[in-house]
């Protein structure tokens, strides 16, 4: 345990610690250098051979995935338009066919009613007379 005398400011034994403002100062001095300096001072430990093969290959990197991505671009307006001019009209004609179908259900069954849509009679064919098998 420390006596009174220890811990008293003129002993020899109590450690000063340097002014906040020197502190601060010694930590700006690090953050000035950024990440892309100090990973820039790193490359310098390894050998001339090495940078370049990995400056060239970056690059080589860099240039597939532009390929890649313009590739990709011109492949999806391809497909985009191939779809629009060849298969939606085709879709479009279908669904317009199927509602003229539905109408004229529709116009039999106002006409001869709730259960001439189901009877399944041709369009412009008479029904059978009900006397008749």
């Amino acid at each position: 345990m420390a006596t009174i005398q220890e811990l008293s400011p003129d002993s020899d034994l109590a450690v000063t610690r340097p002014p906040e403002d020197e502190i601060e100062g010694d930590e700006d001095e690090e953050l000035d250098e950024t990440l892309l300096e100090r990973l820039w001072g790193l490359t310098e430990m390894f050998p001339d051979k090495m940078r370049s093969a990995a400056e060239r290959s970056a690059q080589c990197s860099l240039s597939i995935a532009k390929k890649i991505y313009s590739f990709s671009r011109s492949a999806l307006w391809v497909g985009t338009t191939s779809f629009m001019i060849l298969v939606l009209p085709v879709v479009f004609e279908t669904e317009r066919l199927q509602l003229e179908q539905q109408q004229l259900q529709q116009q039999r069954q106002i006409l001869l009613g709730p259960n001439a849509g189901m009877s399944g009679v041709m369009p412009g064919m008479m029904p059978p007379a009900p006397g008749k098998l």
